[in-house]
């Protein structure tokens, strides 16, 4: 079964869910799943609906201009997605290789629909597991004077491999504004110990002050380092007889699931951005269909 997803926001207003699903209904389609939200304090309404394209009688070139009618007329902010196209990941890397490794085998086994035709690394180290799942791999080195030009040869593969999405999988890099605006589809994985354990070493830090909770962060990157808006977050308890190699192992379990289940749902566009920018008042904020 092949079919639409189409995820819609705009101001909110009576009758919004009968007209975006009557919409759906006049051209032969069969909604298989809907959800939505009614954001108050932004004003906003917020859909997901999915439908099966079998008797649909709009061809999918006419789709978007003939909802644009609709959405012009409510003031929506929208797209639609089509479950048969299968979307290319490009997963950038450092030296852990927790992530990698799973994302990749999850991949394999069918729960991550997407394929992975590239990983991108500043470091060597992790060759030799992306070949030995017939994976490209590219190493560019970056530093602080050369970040700018080596971005730019990022970039380029990105486009030589036709990538819609980079996965950060502990990339230790930060992305650049420029990059960001040439290509803004970006999912990272962290700790959730920022802001106070921010930097290097957080788990030895961790330890230090007896943390009982440890957590998983994964967001959509903005130019703001770690604030953009939240996809997936998950927490284990600790306790005193846990050592900080306990606490990394610990950790790293919650990256690698977090980070899967982000991943998996926006390949599943059950993700919808809304807000503006993280200094406002309003902040950059996100709604995670079910």
């Amino acid at each position: 079964m092949t079919t639409a997803t189409l995820l819609v926001s705009c101001p909110d207003q009576k009758g919004l869910v009968a007209k975006i699903s009557d919409w759906v209904f006049s051209h032969g389609g069969n909604i298989l799943h809907a959800d939505q939200h009614a954001d108050s304090t932004a004003g906003l309404f917020l859909m997901r609906v999915e439908w099966d394209l079998e008797n649909f009688d709009l061809a999918r070139s006419e789709i978007d201009p003939t909802f644009e009618k609709l959405a012009t007329e409510i003031q929506a902010k929208w797209s639609i997605q089509f479950s048969d196209y299968v979307r290319r990941i490009a997963i950038f890397v450092s030296k852990q290789d927790h992530c990698l490794y799973d994302l990749i085998l999850r991949q394999r086994s069918h729960e991550l629909s997407a394929t992975i035709p590239v990983v991108i690394s500043n470091h060597p180290d992790l060759e030799k597991v992306a070949h030995n799942f017939g994976i490209n791999y590219h190493h560019i080195a970056i530093s602080p004077n050369n970040k700018l030009e080596q971005e730019k040869q990022q970039l380029a593969l990105l486009k030589q491999y036709k990538i819609d999405l980079v996965v950060l999988a502990k990339y230790m890099q930060v992305l650049s504004p420029d990059f960001l605006a040439e290509f803004p589809q970006v999912i990272n994985i962290h700790h959730s110990f920022l802001p106070a354990f921010a930097g290097a070493n957080p788990y030895h830090r961790a330890y230090k002050r007896g943390v009982k909770i440890i957590g998983a962060t994964a967001h959509y990157v903005t130019d703001e380092l770690d604030e953009g808006p939240i996809i997936e977050q998950d927490v284990i308890r600790v306790s005193h007889r846990d050592s900080v190699t306990d606490l990394i192992r610990k950790g790293k379990d919650l990256e690698r699931i977090v980070l899967a289940r982000a991943v998996r749902q926006h390949l599943q566009n059950r993700v919808l951005i809304y807000g503006q920018s993280a200094n406002s008042d309003l902040g950059l904020r996100t709604v995670v269909f079910d």
